[in-house]
Protein backbone atom coordinates (compact mmCIF):
# COMPACT_ATOMS: atom_id res chain seq x y z
CA UNK A 1 0.00 0.00 0.00
CA UNK A 2 1.43 3.34 -1.08
CA UNK A 3 1.26 5.85 1.74
CA UNK A 4 2.88 8.71 3.62
CA UNK A 5 2.50 8.98 7.38
CA UNK A 6 3.37 12.16 9.27
CA UNK A 7 4.30 12.34 12.93
CA UNK A 8 5.78 14.78 15.42
CA UNK A 9 3.07 17.41 15.62
CA UNK A 10 1.80 18.84 18.87
CA UNK A 11 1.42 21.90 21.05
CA UNK A 12 4.43 24.15 21.55
CA UNK A 13 4.98 27.61 22.97
CA UNK A 14 6.04 30.52 20.77
CA UNK A 15 9.78 30.40 20.22
CA UNK A 16 9.85 26.65 20.65
CA UNK A 17 10.81 23.86 18.27
CA UNK A 18 9.25 20.76 16.75
CA UNK A 19 10.54 18.14 14.36
CA UNK A 20 8.06 16.59 11.96
CA UNK A 21 8.74 13.25 10.28
CA UNK A 22 7.21 11.69 7.18
CA UNK A 23 7.51 7.96 6.61
CA UNK A 24 7.02 6.65 3.08
CA UNK A 25 5.94 3.07 2.46
CA UNK A 26 4.84 1.04 -0.52
CA UNK A 27 7.17 2.92 -2.87
CA UNK A 28 10.77 4.07 -3.04
CA UNK A 29 10.82 7.80 -2.39
CA UNK A 30 14.36 8.51 -3.58
CA UNK A 31 13.15 9.37 -7.10
CA UNK A 32 10.44 11.69 -5.81
CA UNK A 33 10.53 15.35 -4.91
CA UNK A 34 9.27 15.64 -1.35
CA UNK A 35 7.52 18.60 0.21
CA UNK A 36 5.78 19.87 3.30
CA UNK A 37 2.55 21.82 2.95
CA UNK A 38 0.37 23.34 5.63
CA UNK A 39 -3.20 24.48 5.94
CA UNK A 40 -4.47 26.82 8.63
CA UNK A 41 -8.18 27.10 9.47
CA UNK A 42 -10.01 29.12 6.84
CA UNK A 43 -6.96 29.33 4.58
CA UNK A 44 -5.76 27.53 1.49
CA UNK A 45 -3.10 24.86 1.66
CA UNK A 46 0.33 26.41 1.10
CA UNK A 47 3.76 25.06 0.23
CA UNK A 48 6.20 25.31 3.14
CA UNK A 49 9.37 23.58 1.91
CA UNK A 50 10.58 21.25 -0.84
CA UNK A 51 13.56 18.94 -1.23
CA UNK A 52 14.33 17.41 -4.60
CA UNK A 53 15.76 13.97 -5.25
CA UNK A 54 19.15 15.69 -5.64
CA UNK A 55 18.75 17.36 -2.22
CA UNK A 56 18.11 20.88 -3.50
CA UNK A 57 15.84 22.75 -1.09
CA UNK A 58 13.40 25.62 -1.27
CA UNK A 59 11.35 27.43 1.36
CA UNK A 60 8.41 29.76 1.65
CA UNK A 61 9.52 33.26 2.62
CA UNK A 62 7.55 33.00 5.84
CA UNK A 63 9.69 30.12 7.14
CA UNK A 64 13.14 30.85 5.68
CA UNK A 65 15.83 30.80 8.33
CA UNK A 66 13.54 29.03 10.82
CA UNK A 67 12.62 25.72 9.16
CA UNK A 68 14.92 23.08 7.70
CA UNK A 69 13.79 20.28 5.40
CA UNK A 70 15.82 17.09 5.04
CA UNK A 71 15.47 13.54 3.79
CA UNK A 72 16.99 10.14 4.45
CA UNK A 73 16.52 8.03 1.35
CA UNK A 74 17.98 4.93 2.97
CA UNK A 75 15.13 5.02 5.50
CA UNK A 76 12.46 6.38 3.12
CA UNK A 77 11.99 9.32 5.48
CA UNK A 78 11.64 13.09 5.27
CA UNK A 79 11.85 15.62 8.09
CA UNK A 80 10.98 19.22 8.88
CA UNK A 81 12.88 20.87 11.72
CA UNK A 82 10.88 23.88 12.87
CA UNK A 83 12.57 26.41 15.15
CA UNK A 84 11.53 29.81 16.50
CA UNK A 85 7.90 28.85 16.02
CA UNK A 86 5.27 31.55 15.85
CA UNK A 87 1.51 31.43 16.43
CA UNK A 88 1.01 31.97 12.71
CA UNK A 89 2.74 28.63 12.08
CA UNK A 90 -0.30 26.90 13.58
CA UNK A 91 -1.74 24.58 10.94
CA UNK A 92 -2.14 21.01 9.82
CA UNK A 93 1.11 19.99 8.16
CA UNK A 94 1.02 17.57 5.23
CA UNK A 95 3.72 15.49 3.63
CA UNK A 96 3.73 15.29 -0.17
CA UNK A 97 5.64 13.21 -2.70
CA UNK A 98 5.73 13.99 -6.41
CA UNK A 99 7.06 11.50 -8.94
CA UNK A 100 8.97 12.45 -12.12
CA UNK A 101 5.65 11.85 -13.95
CA UNK A 102 3.87 14.24 -11.56
CA UNK A 103 1.99 11.56 -9.64
CA UNK A 104 1.15 13.04 -6.23
CA UNK A 105 0.94 11.22 -2.91
CA UNK A 106 -0.37 12.92 0.24
CA UNK A 107 -0.19 12.07 3.91
CA UNK A 108 -3.10 12.46 6.31
CA UNK A 109 -1.59 15.46 8.12
CA UNK A 110 -0.35 16.27 11.60
CA UNK A 111 -1.54 19.19 13.72
CA UNK A 112 0.95 21.81 14.89
CA UNK A 113 -0.32 24.36 17.40
CA UNK A 114 1.86 27.25 18.59
CA UNK A 115 0.32 28.91 21.60
CA UNK A 116 1.19 30.09 25.09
Amino acid sequence: QVQLVESGGGLVQPGGSLRLACAASGFTSNSYAMSWYRQAPGKERELVATITRTYMTGYADSVKGRFTISRDNARNMMYLQMDSLKPEDTAVYYCNAKSPLNVLIWGQGTQVTVSS
